[in-house]
């Protein structure tokens, strides 16, 4: 029963409001990216902002460091590839299939990694991402035809045409609205309060009678089920789908996100994930050795902005609120 408590989120709309507003703003700043932009790029951002949203569910409010996120983002791929081959091409289920097999995957995975902690927490998640890159690439080769890849048969379905881009634009930037709405709401219930205790201090919630291994592993969960939902719209999206998806040098991109953006905080998820992909495409297209140049500028950004980019506004933000309320009392005094 705690744990229904602990989803329960009622809200007035009143207080429900500013999410909307939240939302909105958010469409319109992705919508002002397209003159700046190609279309298929910011598409392309806006998956990745899902991604690391998920993975920030994880790491910035539960605690959790995982090196095997991106496990999770290729079993969507791959079981939503594979689903419109052998099942059936409409590309909604397709994706409900990606996203509920990924979900599967993370139900039985986390039963074992979220027993454990720091680096054994990490490097157990490190090594079931190894077996899924070593079992797509290798053991199934005949299913997933390995390293030459394999292209999905999704087909238009109704309104809903995959190869039209016009259509998958407005198609993913609802459905990352949709993940980061749900997970403002998840975070901001009593559930969401919870896990931040959990990181805080998972003894003493333990000690005032909460299962903490259940929502650990709820929370888990939900990270798991919504990077694979990433990895069903991005089946859709590029319709092709090969082993470097699972490659596991690529579960550092959604930690690098979090930090640039502000860890615990969905909003420097997006903001991560953003300012990683553009640094990425203007770096690989000014520098032939970018990989170091990007990791000097990571560097730098983890050493001068330790609360990421959105806690630096927010420094500067409470900066200047203080400076208007000693301003308003000075002026109030003379």
């Amino acid at each position: 029963m705690d744990i229904l408590r602990a989803l329960g989120c009622r809200t007035s709309p009143k207080k429900a409001l500013p999410v909307y507003k939240e939302i909105c703003a958010l469409a319109v700043f992705f919508l002002l990216l397209t003159p700046i932009f190609h279309m298929y790029r910011i598409t392309d951002f806006m998956i990745f902002c899902i991604f690391v949203m998920s993975f920030d569910l994880l790491y910035g409010y539960l605690g959790l460091l995982s090196f095997g996120h991106v496990l999770y983002l290729g079993a969507g791929v791959y079981i939503s590839v594979l689903f419109s081959i052998y099942i059936n091409s409409n590309p909604l289920l397709s994706l409900l299939a990606g996203t509920l097999g990924g979900g599967i995957i993370a139900a039985i995975l986390g039963l074992i990694v979220v027993k454990l902690d720091g680096a054994s927490f990490a490097l157990v998640n490190l090594a079931f991402s190894q077996i899924g890159y070593f079992l797509v690439s290798s053991t199934f080769q005949k299913l997933t035809h390995g390293t030459d890849g394999i292209s999905s048969r999704v087909e238009a379905w109704g309104f809903l045409n995959v190869s039209n881009e016009y259509i998958t634009f407005p198609f993913i930037l609802i459905s990352m609205l949709l993940v980061f709405y749900f997970l403002r709401k998840l975070t901001s219930s009593p559930f969401g309060v919870l896990i931040r205790s959990i990181k805080e201090n998972e003894t003493r919630v333990t000690f005032l009678g909460y299962n903490t291994f259940l929502y650990k592993w709820i929370t888990f969960l939900v990270a798991g089920t919504i990077a694979s939902f990433a990895g069903g719209i991005y089946t859709l999206y590029v319709q092709y789908v090969s082993p470097t998806v699972l490659n596991p040098l690529d579960n550092i991109d959604p930690i690098l996100a979090v930090l640039i953006g502000g860890a615990g905080n969905l909003y420097g998820a997006i903001a991560g994930g953003l300012l990683f992909m553009m640094m990425k495409d203007w770096l690989s297209s000014h520098f032939a050795v970018w990989q170091w140049v990007l990791g000097v500028v990571l560097l730098i950004i983890s050493f001068w902005f330790r609360r990421g980019f959105t806690g630096f506004v927010m420094v500067i933000r409470n900066y200047q609120r203080k400076r208007t309320v000693t301003y308003d009392q000075d002026g109030a005094q003379g």
